[in-house]
């Protein structure tokens, strides 16, 4: 795995521990366990964007014929 081993691992460790203290590991650990499971669960969902375009108003003479009949008899 990208040319790591238990020596550069180690090192890492150290590292991750000096700067983030061992108080805040577990709160790390957490935050980067769902950011991956986020990412797995997103890549085997379908999308959920829906691209088929809307419904054209259905428009009707005979409403407007009635609404014109109207204003005349007024």
């Amino acid at each position: 795995m990208f040319g790591l081993g238990m020596p550069e691992l180690l090192v890492l460790l150290v590292i991750i521990l000096v700067l983030f203290g061992a108080g805040r590991l577990p709160e790390i650990g957490t935050a980067v366990g769902k950011a991956i499971r986020g990412f797995k669960k997103g890549m085997s969902e379908p999308d959920a964007i829906d691209i088929t375009p809307p419904a054209p108003p259905s428009h009707h003479p005979e409403s407007s014929a009635s609404s014109h009949e109207k204003e005349t008899e007024k």
